[in-house]
């Protein structure tokens, strides 16, 4: 009997070498004799029985049905690697068929049809996917594939979940809310596709950790007429419906006139007295005839979006300083100029094709009316040469730049960069506090007049930048509030202001930290107050003290001037100074911007499609809150 070695030493010149030397299942055989255009082999599988086998030298298919229809294909492996040396064949199973046994065994245990269910619901929350997918044959094949044969939740089982996640993200929130002592709401209205939806959410600093917790406490929809009444009911419920109408330190909101003629006419002073108190009439009901009721507000001071305010500047101050200084018709016709590439670029796929191969990146197209989105996109063209910028003007047809008109643009880019960095400041939430506004704002009128002396064509417009800030900033530089709570963020202290009036600020902020019950500086973090041996005084012990005795044994002057002579930045040092600590939960939970709401809006296009104009109010926003709140509340439902 002649070993398979002899088959590749009989076939190695011929037509035979062209069909069996090359089969990946020709270890299988052993070859015989030649018979004609035919070649005679055995068959290892069969062995011992002796089963001698005709194929053609140009073809192995009478082989291949014999495995087949034989060996069932399991004990015929292929040797996939070619000129591998050949293993014995040991009765076992592939491994290949092993890890099919394994992994339907991994998803049969693990992929349940109750887990499947809470992975397409997760899903469509997260990326606010439309209901329709679930009914989409491909997305039902897909989970049907990959889950081994369980299938997707249809949309009335979606309905069911998105109400129970809800109910239970509300549970949660509310028990989270109960246990926070200060919080601040932001609130804004958004319109699109001719509907109305008025959104707010909630934000505290935990008190432990000191990291910043936000959730969305309502997006409901606006019908009719938006009055003053109307902004102010929805404020002062959704505060009642999460029972934290005594909590709101302050409401932030942008500098439009709703809000503020809202705040202005129904927001409580303490000051004031019971005649000036807000009330607001159900206007559906005087409409039904019922008997009229009025109903007391109470809303919180007004904070407005410092992020907001300087885009006011920006916009409207800037654009007044320029069209009334010398250098307006060398501004007009560069950002004329500038507006053509944009256009070119954003409307033409050739356009874009053009700035990405001459500028070797894309450029950024101002299409959301920002001005830090603006300034980001001049900065992208005033980073290309001269050569490539001209090549760009020449492949889109647009005005060449002159000399004069790319200094103006690279001078225009140096001066208003603090500005562009306040504005990113501002717009952040993790790491945002409102002692962060006025060391901000002072600091960015330094920088532009540190800029005003080196500037050949915006001199006068700084000017009136800083008289802007000045006016516009005025309510927050006056603020009481505002003062304290720069003072007791460590970063800042009482550096930034000037030396005659820290001795004040010191006996305002003793003020403060006397009205504090005791009661709430008796928590302290566990991990810096660890019980350690150094010496024999550290040995004896008669017992655990209350905080609160060595609190009160140290004198509130004695701890605001310990904290004032700190050097240390971070906000972990607040866990030393209790006082000074619980001054910062109060003054600092408030936000300095509406980013927070804004981004609530963010995913907005989503969700307002032609696919969901049957879409309840009511669902429209337990899925917007579902989405926002993920990271605050679990989407797991029953």
């Amino acid at each position: 009997m002649m070993s398979e070695i002899d088959v590749d030493h009989n076939e190695s010149s011929g037509e035979t070498k062209s069909a069996m030397h090359t089969w990946r299942y020709r270890h299988h055989f052993t070859y015989k004799a030649d018979q004609g255009k035919n070649i005679i082999v055995q068959c290892n599988l069969c062995l011992p029985r002796v089963n001698l086998l005709s194929t053609s030298k140009t073809s192995t298919s009478n082989l291949k049905k014999h495995l087949d229809r034989t060996h069932l294909g399991c004990e015929a492996r292929p040797d996939v690697k070619r000129g591998r040396k050949k293993e014995e064949h040991n009765g076992e199973e592939s491994r290949h068929c092993q890890l099919k046994k394994l992994k339907a065994e991994i998803i049969s245990k693990c992929m349940t049809q109750a887990k499947i269910d809470e992975l397409i619901f997760n899903f469509i929350v997260e990326d606010c996917q439309s209901f329709y997918v679930l009914e989409q044959p491909g997305f039902r094949k897909l989970i049907s594939g990959l889950t081994e044969g369980l299938k997707s939740m249809d949309r009335v089982t979606l309905f069911t979940k998105v109400d129970q996640g809800f109910s239970r993200m509300r549970e949660e929130l509310m028990a989270k809310l109960g246990s926070i002592q200060y919080v601040c709401t932001t609130a804004d209205i958004w319109t699109a596709y001719n509907r109305s939806f008025f959104g707010m959410t909630c934000h505290w600093i935990d008190r432990h950790s000191l990291e910043r917790k936000s959730a969305a406490l309502g997006f409901a929809r606006l019908q009719g007429r938006i009055t003053h009444d109307t902004i102010a009911g929805r404020i002062h419920d959704i505060h009642v419906a999460y029972n934290i109408e005594s909590k709101v330190q302050t409401t932030v909101t942008d500098n439009g006139s709703p809000f503020i003629s809202v705040f202005k006419e129904f927001a409580v002073d303490s000051q004031e007295s019971d005649d000036d108190i807000g009330f607001y009439e159900n206007v559906s009901t005087v409409l039904e005839g019922e008997p009229e009721q009025d109903m007391l507000l109470f809303l919180p001071t007004v904070q407005r979006c410092a992020s907001h305010t300087l885009e006011l500047i920006v916009t409207e101050d800037f654009w007044q300083a320029v069209s009334q200084g010398p250098m307006c018709q060398l501004h007009y016709s560069t950002m004329a100029k500038v507006f053509a590439i944009w256009s070119k670029c954003h409307h033409l796929q050739v356009g874009m094709d053009a700035a990405e191969e001459i500028g070797k990146m894309a450029l950024v197209v101002p299409a959301v009316i920002r001005w830090n989105v603006e300034y980001c996109a001049v900065q992208k063209i005033v980073s290309l040469t001269e050569r490539e910028l001209t090549e760009l003007c020449a492949r889109l047809e647009v005005p060449r730049m002159q000399q004069e008109e790319m200094a103006f643009l690279k001078e225009y880019v140096t001066v208003f960069h603090p500005l562009a960095f306040a504005l990113e400041l501002f717009q952040a939430e993790q790491k945002c506090y409102l002692g962060l506004v006025i060391p901000t704002v002072l600091s960015l009128k330094n920088k532009l007049n540190e800029q005003k002396d080196a500037a050949n064509y915006f001199g006068d417009v700084i000017n009136a930048i800083v008289v802007a800030i000045d006016v516009r900033f005025q309510e927050l530089f006056s603020s009481t509030e505002a003062k304290i709570a720069t003072a007791t963020t460590p970063q800042f202290r009482l550096w930034w202001m000037a030396a005659s009036d820290r001795e004040e600020m010191c006996s305002l902020l003793a003020t403060e930290a006397a009205q504090i019950d005791p009661c709430n500086l008796t928590e302290a973090n566990p991990s810096r107050n660890l019980s350690t041996i150094e010496s024999e005084d550290d040995f004896f012990s008669y017992g655990s003290v209350k905080p609160t005795v060595q609190i009160q044994q140290r004198g509130v002057m004695d701890e605001i001037r310990k904290y004032v002579e700190g050097t240390g930045k971070s906000l972990d040092c607040l866990q030393d100074f209790p006082r000074m600590k619980q001054l910062f939960l109060k003054y600092n939970t408030t936000l300095p911007s509406t980013a927070p709401v804004q981004r609530l809006f963010s995913q907005k296009g989503n969700l307002v499609t032609s696919q969901r104009n049957l879409l309840t109010d009511d669902y429209f926003e337990r899925l917007q809150l579902l989405r926002y709140n993920i990271n605050v509340c679990t989407l797991v439902t029953q």
